[in-house]
């Protein structure tokens, strides 16, 4: 999970060129296990670009050393902030797809945005009242 964390801030810092943060993990799914003495390969791609936040999309690739085979073993949507030098948020740079691949992942991080947004606010909304759930 930390390397999933270290290629999604490089991605983001690539594309803003400035210091960008982790403001949310979404979802980190497992689809194979990676084994001891396979090697890791993680692929980082900025999905969309809103106001001042940036989706991150890292698929994560196991490969036998021995026989070359990679596996799809992890996918992870992380969300980053760009910072000044004062650690304020700064206006994202826009990110235009363009291929089918990328229009595809542009469209689906919206919708990942409004389920983030949405749990934001009821869990903001439970927390207020001041008690936990029984």
């Amino acid at each position: 999970m930390h390397w999933i964390d270290i290629a999604a801030a490089m991605a983001a810092t690539r594309h803003s060129n400035h210091v960008c943060v982790t403001a949310a993990v979404d979802e980190i799914s497992v689809f194979q296990p990676i084994k001891l003495g396979e090697l890791v390969i993680l692929k980082a791609s900025i999905n969309r670009v809103f106001n001042t936040s940036m989706e991150v999309g890292v698929k994560v690739y196991s490969e036998n050393s021995l026989t070359g085979k990679k596996t799809h073993s992890n996918s992870a949507y992380l969300t980053f902030v760009s910072i000044d030098g004062n650690g304020k948020p700064l206006e994202a740079v826009a990110v235009i797809p363009e291929t089918p691949d990328e229009v595809r992942r542009y469209e689906q991080a919206l919708f990942r945005r409004e389920q983030r947004l949405k749990h934001r606010s009821d869990a903001k909304r439970i927390w207020s009242t001041g008690g936990e759930e029984e």
